[in-house]
């Protein structure tokens, strides 16, 4: 059922959807509200529920649309090192290496990224590295990846490397003009990412728009570029059993890329996109979701089982699972 709400932050819209509810042992305990939409190949609308064309903070989904502005500013990046720098890896020693790379490159080292400090996500890298007593480091954080990118960017171009993060530095303008352009929606709003950088607001048919244009962009040109290093290199965009990387390596063609917040963009690989914003933040079920979306419109998703049954375990075994929210669930009835 839809929640009334006050139009005072991004996910406060006339009316929210439900898209996911969590049923333990037979209870509904949880339920998950938001917007989202399906864009055909063509851009026209095949779904949307809550509010699409709300501003929303993208947050990491649109990392995609920044490695492309750091490609078209001049950066020499294809293969893992664009992956990368579109992704949020899992600060494995193998993301790290790329990562140390491109910084090289640019002729600095770990010093010059402007992330914080982190751990990696990757549980057996921070084990290991607890035992070795090795520091967490900035080239271990999920979004050095992006920020050796945007170094690389700046110092190709001559401009000041140390101030790669402000707004008003020109690669950060040519990622909001890129971002305007390739969402089609102008920046609703400048903030700041957890990792540090420029964020700019877009919204939820913005992010479908953008994912769908990337996969269906003429080879050999950037827009392509991105979406097929990512594909070919889905390890680089996550990691080892991340959620993005198990999608792109099961479902053939696909590009995915989620961020915090509950935000997600999805495309098959025939340019049908999903994207969606849970307003509670929490990523649990977008990637199941988007999945069961696009099975819904015809996307063969049948290697994807272990992103789409998600069990609630109780003691260790499943007493429950994550499921289609009412408001969802109706619309996906519609559509068959």
């Amino acid at each position: 059922m839809p929640s009334s709400t006050s139009t005072t932050d991004p996910g406060a819209v006339a009316a929210l959807a439900e898209v996911a509810a969590v049923r333990r042992s037979g209870m509904i305990e949880s339920r998950h509200f938001g917007s989202l939409v399906a864009l055909a190949p063509d851009g026209s609308t095949l779904l949307e529920l809550g509010a699409p064309d709300a501003a929303i903070l993208p947050r990491s989904t649109v990392k995609p649309l920044q490695a492309l502005a750091c490609l078209t500013a001049g950066a020499e990046l294809a293969g893992p090192e664009l992956a990368i720098a579109a992704g949020s890896h899992t600060g494995e020693d193998e993301h790290v290496r790329v990562v140390r790379e491109l910084l090289a490159r640019a002729g600095v080292d770990d010093d010059a990224l402007g992330c914080p400090v982190d751990r990696p996500e990757d549980e057996g890298t921070f084990e290991r590295m607890i035992r070795a007593g090795e520091p967490r480091a900035r080239v271990r954080m999920n979004c050095s990846g992006k920020h050796a990118a945007m170094i690389v960017a700046a110092a190709a171009n001559g401009w000041d490397v140390e101030g790669y993060l402000h707004v008003d530095h020109p690669l950060q303008q040519h990622v909001r003009a890129t971002m305007a352009e390739l969402t089609g929606v102008p920046v609703s709003h400048d903030a700041v990412d957890g990792c540090g950088a420029p964020l700019f607001g877009t919204t939820v048919r913005g992010v479908a728009r953008a994912f769908g244009r990337l996969v269906q962009a003429a080879p050999g040109t950037p827009q392509r570029a991105v979406a097929d290093a990512m594909r070919a290199h889905p390890f680089y965009v996550g990691g080892t059993g991340h959620q993005n990387s198990m999608l792109m390596e099961t479902v053939p063609g696909a590009l995915a890329k989620g961020g915090a917040e509950g935000v997600i963009g999805v495309a098959a690989a025939d340019g049908t996109a999903v994207s969606m914003k849970i307003v509670d933040g929490s990523p649990r079920a977008t990637t199941l979701l988007a999945l069961r979306v696009l099975e819904a419109l015809g996307t063969d998703i049948g290697g994807a089982g272990a992103l789409v049954d998600l069990p609630v375990l109780g003691g260790g075994v499943p007493v429950g699972r994550i499921e289609l929210g009412a408001d969802l669930a109706a619309a996906l009835e519609r559509i068959a």
